[in-house]
Order: structure tokens, then C-alpha cells, then sequence
């Protein structure tokens, strides 16, 4: 039986607080797209915004980085719409309009639930291939489902994001015991070596936060056979888009339509 990634070792006040930024911000979708709430637990709901981009277009499902909410992604949506690619971006809990407290534990059980929910929505609406994306912190999400439902994607993109939370914690020094880092460590490998569907890591050169060692150890070690590895020259983790706007794009458009 494989070994899950226990995330209730990270469900602690003084980490939480340390990487959760919640922002409760909304604002109405742009005309063509839609909002979405998915039940993810009694009472609990998180909100999605969908970009579509036409009957028969390829969807992805993206889970956006800390500190960011899906309205922000009205300006982003348009360039992946351009490209002939739908676009349906998760909120996580107490993000946007969504419903709770965010936590690592609530961000691996509910991926799955919107997942399901994303692939309804994309077959009756789109027929496409689908596919599932991960930014910084989604890159958690992402390649949970990755491991778990490789029959049911296309593909992963993880941009800016981090293969391993033990990496993490041990480069920003939070408290955490030797024995749960180590614990952490050997899930995390195992689920990378599970994920076997195509795989485009994307990297900004001059990450502070998440250091491009990260991306490159996220593709040196996924066990899928296609994988890509693209790095934006003079990019920050924030900045990414922005900086490599043209090599960011074609990279996920050659992914994408093959």
C-alpha cells in the first residue's frame, strides 16, 4: 500500500501562520466567466472561478500560490483564453469567498472533491483533454492529485513550486521535529515516484522563496518518462509572468496541444 503524505505534521498554529496569507478579497467575474462554489464538507464551501475558452478547448485546474485569490486571476485568465485553453482556478479554505480556516490537511483532502467537481464541469462544457496546475504553494495540491488520478489528467504543470514541504521547513527553520521532517521526506519521494503522467516544471531563475533547486529536484525526481523543465532567465518567484511572458506562454501552449 503506498504511503500518503501526512500533512497534519505541518497543522500547527506557529507553522500556518508562517505560510498561510487568507485574504478574503472578491470581486465579480468578468463577463463569459462564472463562479463556482463546490461543497467541500458540511457547511464548507470553496470558491472557483471558471475562464472558459470554447466548446472542445483543453481545461486546466489550477491552484494559485499563497497570498492570491482567484478574482486576481481576471487579468491572468485572457492569456491562457488567447491560447484556446480554459481556465478554472481554486480558491482554498478562508481564501476569497471560501468558507474555513485554511490548513495543509484541508488543502489534500479537498483537492480531490474540486477535482471531481472540475472534470464534470470541463465534460460538459469543453470535452477536452484536462489538466491540473499547480503555483508555488498549489504545487502541494497539484501533485497530490497527480499521484492519486493519473488515469484521469492529461498532464501536471508546477510553477515556482516545491516537490518536498520538508525542504521547505528545513530552509526556512520552522519547528519541526527531526522525525516528522524525515517522515515528510520519504511520502513526499514516494508520491513523486508515482506520478507518471507528463510532467512541465516551470522556474524562475532567481526564486528567493522557492529557491530553482526546488523545481530541479521536482523533475529530476517524478517518475514520469515525458517531463520538461523550463527556466525563465532574471525571473523572481513573483515575477515570473511577467518577466518570461512570451517563453512562460509558448512553454505551457506546447505542452498542452503536444
Amino acid at each position: 500500500m503506498s504511503q500518503q503524505v501526512d500533512y497534519s505534521l505541518l497543522d500547527r498554529p506557529e507553522i500556518l501562520h508562517f505560510i498561510f496569507y487568507p485574504r478574503k478579497d472578491w470581486s465579480p467575474p468578468p463577463a463569459a466567466a462564472s463562479d463556482h462554489s463546490v461543497e467541500v464538507g458540511e457547511g464548507m464551501t470553496i470558491s472557483c472561478r471558471l475562464y472558459p475558452a470554447g466548446e472542445g478547448s483543453p481545461s486546466i485546474l489550477l491552484f494559485h500560490g499563497n497570498g492570491e485569490v482567484v478574482s486576481d486571476h481576471d487579468w491572468i485568465a485572457p492569456a491562457y483564453n488567447r491560447l484556446g485553453i480554459s481556465l478554472f482556478v481554486a480558491d482554498y479554505r478562508g481564501y476569497g469567498r471560501s468558507s474555513g480556516q485554511p490548513s495543509f490537511s484541508s488543502m489534500a483532502a479537498d483537492a480531490p472533491v474540486i477535482f471531481r467537481y472540475f472534470r464534470q464541469l470541463s465534460e460538459s462544457l469543453h470535452s477536452g483533454p484536462q489538466f491540473v496546475m499547480g503555483r508555488s504553494l498549489g504545487s502541494f495540491s497539484a501533485a497530490e492529485l497527480a499521484s492519486q488520478y493519473p488515469e484521469e489528467m492529461k498532464g501536471l504543470i508546477i510553477e515556482s513550486g516545491s516537490a518536498d514541504p520538508s525542504r521547505l521547513l528545513s530552509r526556512f527553520g520552522l519547528p519541526v521535529s527531526a522525525s516528522s521532517l524525515h517522515a515528510l521526506e520519504s511520502a513526499s519521494r514516494e508520491r513523486l515516484r508515482r506520478i507518471t503522467v507528463p510532467v512541465l516544471v516551470i522556474h524562475g531563475e532567481y526564486d528567493s522563496i522557492v529557491p530553482l533547486s526546488e523545481g530541479v529536484h521536482f523533475h529530476e525526481a517524478v517518475g514520469a518518462e515525458d517531463k520538461r523543465l523550463v527556466v525563465i532567465p532574471g525571473a523572481e518567484h513573483n515575477d515570473i509572468m511577467l518577466v518570461g511572458r512570451q517563453q512562460y506562454f509558448s512553454a505551457i501552449s506546447q505542452f498542452v496541444f503536444g
